[in-house]
């Protein structure tokens, strides 16, 4: 084990993140290139560009839970994480050199259109995002003990990685997209690869179960109808995708909206149910089980109001600045994105880590998603100009600062730590169902809307509700949450 390592350093943190930054930084590529490459360079429809994005949440529901299994129960190459981080990233390598090119495949492979292949495309390139993104973010966990030190490890993965997301757009708009493309296909290889030869991961990895017979008793957990039985608040969720996503595929067009006022029911209900379950009179691990149900509950609102900024950020610049030339903008966008990545690199490590020793991580958190929403109602009502829409995004970073780090300390110390990579997994799905549901379900209703102000309305509304839900989470955790005592390392080499 290197020194760096065994003293928990700072320039220990900072390599411990750049795995997570090469994923973030191929996602921040995404974000800013590929529905600007898919409406202007290929031409399709706004609703086009809403599937092509359906297809990564898809591959996260699969990828990052069978990965967090695979990888808590592996060792190979020296490593529990190590083989699917480096997998994952030459993959999103490639991907990324694809997107650029996506026509040149088409006709290679003799297709008349360039849809499918943009999805496969787009598919690939977030399974393989999926693939490390776990991974990346379980090693810290695995390296780190529960409580403050483990809050550092995923606050300095947002700074780095927020900083370098700062650069992903700082190149987008001074540079331009495909120079942005280019340099992630080299950035993504290198963080993904180099810093796993300098990290040392235990062989074995701690239970927070005490009791032997219990922690056998739960080795059934990873069956589909344990974990279903786990992501319970996400099942309106769940249930809407697959209906969804398979009239999108069979182009069946509903005139009435019976399916999705049902799910909104089914989805307040089992919402409610977990947020308002009392924790009193449980064990430790009941306890664990009780609160990753609530952060899920909660963190699912966030990400509808996030994905549909990501994914439809275009459709209302387009519509707020009808003078905007292509080139300008998708330079507008991505300055919008360059603002809300510097905020969110900044406040991590050295304005909300601290701010969470006073007032703890969900309170901070909630404070942080209201803030957030206001942004995105200003946003709907002045954000007209770039100038305006500047300034409000640099509002909404605050909380895009806190969605990327503070969740993933939450929810790590309310879990066992022998599953975490499970766990990490299935608190994935509070992403990429709501994800599904704003490439489909919003993405429907913001086609048909004229007024494009749509996208930030629900936006903001999305993250009111999330910081409500937040502000019901319980602030307890794992008893070991207050030791900070060196990490026990396994036999890694």
């Amino acid at each position: 084990m290197i020194k760096i390592q065994r003293d928990l350093t700072k320039s220990f943190y900072a390599l411990l993140s750049l795995p997570a930054t090469a994923m973030g930084f191929a996602l921040s590529v995404q974000i800013s290139a590929l529905s600007w490459i898919l409406t202007t360079k290929y031409g399709l429809d706004i609703h086009d560009v809403g599937l092509v994005w359906a297809a990564g949440p898809l591959a996260g529901i699969i990828g990052q839970v069978l990965i967090g299994i695979l990888s808590d129960k592996v060792w190979f190459w020296n490593g529990r994480r190590r083989p699917f981080i480096l997998i994952g990233g030459l993959l999103a390598a490639l991907m990324l050199l694809a997107l650029p090119n996506i026509d040149v495949i088409s006709s290679g492979l003799g297709l008349g259109g360039i849809l499918g292949v943009a999805i496969a495309v787009a598919l690939t390139l977030d399974l393989a995002i999926n693939v490390s993104f776990n991974p990346t973010r379980s090693i810290i966990a695995d390296v780190t003990p529960p409580g403050v030190t483990r809050t550092l490890g995923y606050t300095w993965m947002q700074t780095i990685s927020g900083s370098f997301g700062v650069l992903a757009y700082a190149i987008g708009a001074i540079w331009g997209n495909y120079m942005l493309i280019y340099l992630g296909v080299i950035l993504v290889l290198a963080f993904s690869i180099v810093p796993t030869f300098f990290i040392e991961e235990p062989r074995n990895l701690a239970s927070h179960n005490v009791n032997p017979e219990l922690a056998k008793a739960k080795d059934h957990s990873t069956s589909l109808w344990e974990i279903l039985k786990t992501i319970e608040p996400l099942w309106g969720f769940l249930i809407y995708d697959i209906y969804a996503m398979t009239l999108r595929l069979a182009h069946i067009e509903v005139d009435n909206y019976y399916m999705e006022y049902a799910c909104i029911v089914v989805t307040i209900a089992l919402v409610l149910k977990s947020l308002l379950k009392s924790e009193e009179g449980m064990s430790n691990e009941e306890k664990g089980l009780v609160g990753f149900k609530k952060v899920l509950a909660a963190h699912s609102f966030s990400w509808i109001g996030v994905q549909t900024m990501f994914v439809y950020m275009v459709a209302y610049t387009q519509y707020a600045m009808p003078d905007l030339d292509d080139q300008h903008m998708g330079r507008v966008v991505s300055i919008s994105f360059l603002v809300l990545s510097l905020i969110s690199a900044i406040l991590p490590a050295f304005v909300l880590e601290p701010i969470t020793e006073k007032l703890g991580r969900v309170r901070t958190h909630t404070i942080c998603l209201a803030i957030m929403a206001v942004g995105y109602f200003g946003i709907v009502t002045m954000g007209n100009s770039p100038l305006a829409l500047y300034l409000l995004m640099a509002v909404v970073g605050v909380g895009w600062g806190a969605i990327v780090s503070l969740p993933f300390a939450i929810m790590s110390l309310k879990v066992d730590q022998a599953k975490m990579g499970l766990f990490m997994g299935l608190f994935n799905l509070s992403v990429v169902l709501p994800q599904l549901l704003a490439s489909l379900g919003v993405g429907l209703a913001i086609s048909r809307a004229q007024d494009k102000d749509l996208v930030f309305i629900i936006s903001a509304v999305s993250l009111a509700l999330s910081a409500v839900c937040w502000a019901m989470v319980s602030e307890h955790d794992t008893p070991e949450e207050e030791v900070d005592a060196p990490v026990l390392m396994g036999g890694g080499h």
